[in-house]
């Protein structure tokens, strides 16, 4: 009799090399990157007036949410305006980054504390020189998270 076992070790190797390839960064260890990312990818994938995206800036923020929400909509809306090309996200399930998001969330993260290093990260993410619009409102939403008390760190 044959062994009819699908062999396991080639596929799942494969399967490994390609989802850290695609999306080779691992999820922030900041639980305010987290906020932030699971609310972009909604944004990105069902519209800035995702519903699940609001309910998880209420959730975080409580009564205060208005703020973080309306200035992620509005960096989400200048990042699709502004950049040269595809911004990568990925599936909201997934445990992985892409680098565009990584980029992202480093950029929310420096913003205040090294602006040049930011501007070049958004400069790179976006295809384009003129960042300073995109820039202030990544640096406003950087501002309402640490206001609110939960600053972006990676």
């Amino acid at each position: 009799m044959t062994d009819t076992r699908p062999s396991s070790t080639p596929a799942s190797a494969n399967a490994l090399a390609s989802a850290t390839t695609l999306l080779p960064h691992p999820l922030p260890a900041c639980e305010n990157a987290r906020i932030a990312l699971f609310a972009m990818r909604r944004m990105g994938a069902n519209g800035l007036a995702d519903a699940r995206a609001a309910h998880t800036m209420f959730t975080a923020f409580g009564q205060s949410f208005r703020r973080p929400l309306v200035l992620l909509r509005a960096l989400m809306a200048d990042l699709a305006a502004t950049s040269a090309g595809t911004i990568a996200i990925a599936p909201c399930c997934c445990a992985r980054m892409t680098p565009a998001e990584s980029a992202m969330l480093s950029i929310l993260a420096r913003v205040e504390t090294a602006p040049e290093s930011a501007r070049y990260l958004m400069a790179d993410l976006l295809g384009v020189r003129r960042v300073d619009g995109v820039l202030a409102s990544a640096a406003a939403l950087a501002a309402a998270f640490a206001d609110e008390g939960r600053p972006v760190t990676m």
